[in-house]
């Protein structure tokens, strides 16, 4: 039997620039909302303070959820998936009004920092998935149902 995975991730807005972590694979740099997988036991909301101090070192006020994604990978031969996670989105707001993101205790493995990026640049860069730096950048961030995009 082959499990689901729920992650949670943190969507941060503010003066038009989104709060992403940085990272790095063998095709470049990449950015990622903070967030990552919800431990057993442990509600939504909770996991999104506990990733984004592991992550950005910083708390968090959690907000609506706004986006609901599926992530689905064949295995080799493209018959059955071998990885199913459902990402749960929340707009979210820092709670440190001058955050120094400096306490970062367990970043991702490809993860080499944190970024402000100006949402007019989000086509500009390679950020995960795709579709969210296109409904951020077109201020279209509410709630809904995304399914399986990249």
């Amino acid at each position: 039997m082959k499990n689901i995975r729920n992650s949670v991730k943190a969507i941060i807005i503010q003066n038009d620039q989104i709060l992403l972590t940085k990272n790095k694979d063998d095709e470049g740099f990449f950015y990622l909302c903070p967030g990552g997988g919800q431990e057993h036991g442990e509600n939504l909301a909770d996991a999104v303070h506990r990733e984004c101090l592991e992550e950005i070192g910083e708390k968090v006020e959690v907000g609506d959820l706004v986006y609901v994604r599926e992530l689905m990978e064949k295995d080799h031969d493209g018959m059955d998936v071998s990885f199913h996670q459902v990402e749960f989105y929340f707009s979210c707001t820092l709670v440190s009004d001058s955050p120094t993101f400096e306490h970062v205790s367990l970043p991702d493995d490809h993860q080499v920092g944190v970024e402000w990026i100006d949402i007019k640049l989000l086509d500009e860069i390679r950020i995960y998935p795709a579709e969210l730096g296109k409904r951020v950048k077109h201020k279209n961030v509410e709630s809904r149902y995304l399914g399986d995009v990249k």
